[in-house]
């Protein structure tokens, strides 16, 4: 220790009081010693929070001697405070020091207050107007009927009224207009798509992977599908939730216990981390721990608005939120990847299918539990024979071009058909049929083969008349492993030749169709199929392993050994087997072997599914994941990270919550990964979790007032905002969570309030006293989303297409695609009718957003957005001016007002009302007539579609 340091010690000790205990010295032993020196296990068995562990002249010695905290000592200031207590008489205070903040010391940790039951008029007016009066501020009037309208519709649509609309809601003189027009929009299929933007938003929804590589997820929107039809039909927010986070387990055989499960995948996801790395590597490990915390800090920041991933590599700095409880919440998610997962929308279908995937899962176990036991009493011997046998039948070194396969089926008897033109007419000798060798599964030789199949020839593409040269689709067909097929043609002459698969090989889940090689042998013996174009029902196309060309490229696997040089082996290795097995169990064997063919079978002659969601679940093994399918999802033992290090196991964390809320998590730690997801799922929606109903509320007002009561929609923590109004946060939650979490009771309440119908006015008086409005006065004055600006270009034109649902629309133009997309919005046509549906149904890519909606502030689908940026920029005025899509709506905008109008100034001001929902003035009207004069319909539909009143609320 340097003399300056020793002088710096003792003068503090001498001229200042020692310091206090809990405010100095507690969160200096936190800080810099807890984490290794407290809990169950202490290091040394020493736990500095206790004060009958802690010897402080011991402590000093280490200290001083820079042993501890080894590698980052103690500063010269922590030092010198530590020195001052010790000299000081080391009092020690609060025993034992607590390591996490009193969650009692925090608002939104606390229970909801009591309901304080109905107040006159709207319950929200009592309190804003009552902390209106306490900061002496006067409520601005109600806007009138017209700006009501509009906001309306925007608010609860997302679209503009007509002038029809407005007129008639102007004019009407029923006390209840404004309460029925409500009903009416909430009523809406336009609401759903509406609000699930929002929704979309905060769980940071998208449709490629993100990352590097960037990838396409095709069946991503079935879970944007959900969240509309959750909000039109207005379902229970605790189901919501709850299906979002376990709806396959809670609520077995429903369409919308899969297609919710989107949520749990709707983030980024690491395609090399995951795809092309294993679990063993590092990086592989770092992936998997990425895509964890990515379930954790969207479920927790979603639902309760916490910011529980701040844990992951030690204990939350500021909120009551331990290492070991965000560990714990990573164990609930500890078997869930994400993948595509079939539905149905028959219950009775999803049943039966469940049912039957069990039963093949029980009845793979028990053959492999007795290929087992025949495994180990054989010993030796049968192990070398089995190894010849694999060696026989395995081909060469493969080259890349493995040949063709089709699209990927659920069902075995979809039939599948490939051929390939001769380009005349040939007189044929024989066809033979190569398979394919692939280990995926391992499936190995034989991969893809069909089990039932035909091959035809015929002189007609179509095969309208056909000549039939094999027909095995009666019964099922060996595989033949890499043996090739020979199929005698008995000198037909044939331009085209077809195989057909009636019964399609067993992928994994799954079935389809694959061939290495189809040769077609001439009469002269020469394969008049090389380099023969291909064609099929459907292809996979992923160069340079599968493509429809590769069937006629001449590259195929051979086996290293005749067939009856095979035969003759695996004779052997059967023999080996049964004798290893016993007669009894050998029977046993059959047995399941039948049952299990069976069972195959009837999962094949089950309708198909409706479709398939990119989701979260099971990942049933494979490729360069852990199989944890075949054990009912045997999660993975989860380890506390030191510092987050995936290289630094601790011990292994059970599943659990946050503590400090006083709910029961109700799981043992041997529980299956379905159990833990529903034990989570209930946990977040009880009564008593007061975030979870705080949380939504907040949402909901933020999106009709342009900020929420807490201003940090994400973050009810100690680093986020606290509440404008908390006694109304929670008369809104309680409300709420009482009346039964409708979504659409909460807007109703919202929008029929004063505060919600007042106008945006500005008051000199007012704003000195609260120059941004955050005790709401007035209405604030919102600009409309990107998606909102868009859906009304394309509605003024005319082309705004209605149709609900189903796959996403592309507005870009994909170049490389097999690698690393390049997504091309400038190459898309805004004249291609296919891009004219509402915003929400676009195809969302991480990597390169809309750059007309990205302009206008659109959330950025690679982070939650739990509250848009609202700016006013010069590339937004140039986004609107000049971007193809409004230049070409601005020509149909004029084509449409063209009919509705005899003149140039008529049609201006009809074009002038449906934009913006009221007559032009005399002034505006004389302006906009002039520059139609002199530049034409068309720029001056563009001129309106860039006024400042088109693209704000009001």
């Amino acid at each position: 220790m340097t003399r300056a340091l020793f002088a710096l010690l003792f003068t503090s000790a001498a001229v200042a009081a020692p310091p206090d205990f809990d405010q100095a010295v507690a969160p200096l032993l936190v800080k810099r010693c807890a984490n290794c020196h407290s809990g169950d296990e202490p290091k040394g068995d020493l736990d500095i929070t206790k004060k009958a562990q802690v010897v402080p002249a011991d402590m000093w010695k280490r200290v001083t001697a820079d042993e501890m905290p080894p590698k980052k000592p103690l500063t010269v200031e922590e030092k010198a405070t530590l020195k001052a207590w010790i000299d000081g008489g080391a009092k020690w205070g609060t025993d034992p020091i607590k390591l996490r903040p009193d969650p009692a010391d925090w608002w939104s940790f606390q229970p909801l207050k009591a309901n304080p039951g109905s107040h006159a008029g709207s319950g929200i007016d009592h309190f804003l107007n009552a902390t209106l009066d306490a900061k002496g501020l006067t409520p601005a009037p109600l806007a009138d009927r017209r700006t009501l309208i509009r906001r309306l519709y925007f608010d609860l649509t997302g679209l503009p009224p007509t002038p029809e609309q407005i007129d008639a809601f102007v004019k009407s003189e029923k006390a209840d207009a404004y309460e029925k027009l409500v009903n009416e929009l909430l009523a809406s299929p336009r609401y759903g798509e509406r609000w699930a933007r929002h929704w979309l938003d905060v769980v940071h929804y998208g449709e490629t992977h993100g990352y590097d590589k960037d990838q396409p997820r095709p069946n991503a929107w079935p879970y944007r599908d959900y969240v509309i039809r959750a909000f039109n039909a207005d379902k229970p927010y605790a189901r919501f939730v709850q299906e979002q986070i376990a709806g396959d387990v809670l609520f077995p055989g429903t369409e919308d216990g899969v297609t919710a499960l989107g949520f749990l995948s709707a983030g980024p996801w690491d395609f090399i981390g995951h795809a092309e790395l294993p679990e063993s590597k590092i990086d592989g490990k770092v992936a998997r721990h990425l895509d964890r915390d990515d379930f954790v800090s969207n479920t927790i920041g979603t639902f309760l608005s916490l910011t529980a991933h701040c844990a992951q590599c030690h204990d939350h700095k500021f909120d009551p939120i331990s290492q070991k409880e965000y560990y714990g919440l990573q164990a609930v998610f500890a078997a869930i990847d994400r993948a595509d997962r079939v539905f149905d929308s028959d219950p009775k279908v999803t049943t039966k299918r469940a049912e039957l995937q069990a039963k093949r899962t029980t009845l793979d176990a028990k053959l492999a539990a007795l290929d087992s036991t025949a495994r180990t009493k054989g010993g030796k011997p049968l192990a070398d024979a089995e190894a010849k046998l694999t060696a026989a039948r395995k081909p060469p070194a493969l080259k890349p071009e493995y040949g063709y396969h089709s699209a990927i089926v659920k069902k075995a008897t979809e039939v599948k058909w490939v051929q390939v033109d001769l380009g005349k007419a040939v007189k044929l000798d024989r066809v033979v049929l190569h398979p394919c060798w692939d280990d995926f599964a391992g499936i190995g030789a034989g991969f893809g083969f069909p089990v039932r199949f035909k091959v035809e020839v015929s002189d007609d593409a179509d095969f309208k008349s056909a000549v039939l040269l094999l027909d095995h689709t009666a019964t099922d067909q060996p595989n033949p492993g890499v043996t090739a097929v020979d199929v005698p043609a008995k000198g037909h002459t044939a331009r085209y030749v077809r195989v057909t698969a009636t019964r399609l090989a067993l992928r994994q889940s799954d079935y389809h169709l694959s061939l290495a090689e189809l040769e077609v042998i001439d009469t002269d013996d020469k394969n008049a199929a090389a380099g023969a174009a291909v064609n099929a029902l459907d292809s996979i196309e992923a160069p340079s392993r599968w493509r429809k060309s590769n069937l006629t490229d001449g590259i195929f696997p051979r086996a290293v050994a005749t067939p009856a040089e095979i035969n003759t082996v695996a004779e052997a290795v059967q023999k080996l087997f049964d004798d290893a097995l016993g007669a009894e169990s050998v029977g046993e064997r059959k047995r399941v072997q039948t049952e299990l063919s069976e069972t195959t079978a009837a999962l094949g002659k089950l309708p198909p599914p409706a479709g398939k969601v990119y989701a979260g679940g099971v990942h049933t093994g494979g490729g360069n994941f852990v199989g944890t399918g075949a054990s009912g999802g045997k999660p993975r033992p989860i380890h506390l990270l030191s510092r987050g290090d995936v290289t630094k196991p601790g011990k292994v964390v059970q599943p659990g919550a946050l503590a400090f809320l006083p709910i029961k998590f109700d799981v043992t730690p041997t529980a299956p990964e379905g159990e833990r997801r529903a034990a989570l799922a209930k946990w977040l929606t009880d009564k008593d979790n007061p975030l979870v109903w705080r949380s939504i509320v907040n949402r909901v007002w933020q999106f009709h007032f342009g900020r929420g009561l807490v201003d940090t929609p994400n973050d009810f923590g100690r680093m986020g905002e606290k509440p404008t109004h908390p006694e109304l946060l929670d008369w809104l939650a309680s409300e709420f969570r009482d009346g039964g979490g409708s979504l659409k009771k909460l807007h109703k309440l919202i929008v029929t309030s004063d505060a919600y119908k007042r106008a945006s006015t500005p008051d000199v008086a007012n704003e000195k006293l609260d120059s941004d409005n955050r005790f709401l006065w007035r209405q604030n004055r919102r600009k409309l989303e990107a998606e909102a600006v868009r859906d009304s270009i394309l509605l003024m034109a005319g082309k705004l297409d209605l149709t609900m649902g189903g796959p996403s629309f592309q507005d870009f133009v994909i170049e490389k695609p097999e690698h690393s997309p390049h997504y091309q919005y400038h190459l898309s046509d805004p004249d291609d009718a296919k891009t004219h549906r509402r915003a929400v149904y676009r195809f969302v890519v991480r990597s390169q957003q809309q750059p007309f909606l990205a302009a206008l502030d659109c959330a950025d689908p690679s982070l939650a957005v739990d509250k848009r940026n609202q700016t006013i920029t010069p590339q937004q005025a140039l986004a609107l001016l000049n971007n193809k899509l409004t230049l070409t709506m601005a020509k149909h905008f004029a084509d449409r007002v063209q009919k509705l109008a005899t003149d140039d100034a008529g049609r201006v001001s009809v074009a002038f009302r449906l934009a913006i929902g009221r007559d032009a003035t005399a002034k505006e009207a004389e302006l906009l007539a002039k520059h139609a004069k002199e530049h034409g319909l068309a720029s001056t539909c563009r001129a309106i579609l860039n006024l400042n009143e088109f693209a704000f609320v009001d």
